[in-house]
């Protein structure tokens, strides 16, 4: 959930991936029930069973069918491949650092089995097998090419700034912080930049303590809350006897 606005921002840093945002997208009317939305579907694929993920998957591409406009001489689709790719890659690499951030170093070899399996979710979503750097470390090629590339507008900005500020009751107000120092603290400089955040000296001290007390308190936490009810209930599933 920590990594989920870093993945956010880097998404609407794409001019046609804000463009979609701003013309389709009603997260700043209810950013968190969106937000679970998300989530349960992203988990859903993952740690759902075949019937399961394939009707998730339906649902989403059926909603991203519709999500197509123009900015100028510049058609946007939501099923475009490469901006299929572009946001599974932003979610691929979000994981790794939240992670990295708030949990313990990721080790090479399991780096690039976590990148590899990934990539059958971003097929599943309609990537083309063949658009998916072949290793992790092309991967983080393509990656570093595609920021490099990207001409982030007054559009991605204002979208940015409500994707960091929605419309939300007071009492979620701490989340909502929260939420907005990981995305903050985990984004890459050059995207953060662009987007013009401001980021103090007094942010990264915060940042860092944050992360420090995830890291030292996630492991105290009980199994039903450390992991999703997604994760285990594919274990208890894959634990049954068959027929069961």
């Amino acid at each position: 959930m920590l990594g989920g606005g870093r993945a956010l921002l880097m998404q609407v840093a794409h001019p046609l991936v804000a463009a979609g945002v701003a013309d389709h997208s009603d997260f700043t009317a209810n950013p968190f029930d969106r937000l679970w939305r998300t989530l349960d579907t992203a988990l859903t694929v993952i740690f759902g069973d075949t019937e399961q993920s394939r009707e998730a998957i339906r649902h989403v591409t059926e909603i991203h069918g519709g999500v197509r406009g123009r900015r100028g001489d510049i058609a946007y689709s939501a099923l475009d491949p490469d901006l299929l790719l572009w946001v599974h890659a932003t979610l691929v690499d979000s994981s790794i650092a939240a992670y990295e951030a708030f949990v313990g170093s990721f080790p090479e070899q399991v780096r690039e089995s976590y990148y590899l399996e990934m990539r059958r979710m971003g097929t599943a979503f309609g990537i083309p097998e063949h658009l998916h750097p072949p290793t992790y470390a092309a991967f983080r090629r393509y990656l570093d090419d595609a920021m490099a590339d990207l001409e982030i507008g007054d559009e991605c900005r204002q979208v940015a700034r409500q994707v960091l500020s929605p419309e939300a009751p007071l009492v979620l107000a701490p989340a909502e912080l929260a939420s907005g120092l990981a995305a903050g603290g985990l984004l890459p400089p050059a995207i953060r930049d662009g987007l013009r955040l401001r980021w103090t000296r007094s942010a990264d001290v915060a940042f860092a303590g944050m992360a420090t007390s995830i890291r030292v308190g996630v492991p105290l936490l009980p199994d039903r809350v450390r992991r999703w009810p997604h994760a285990r209930a594919a274990e208890r599933r894959m634990a049954a006897p068959r027929g069961a």
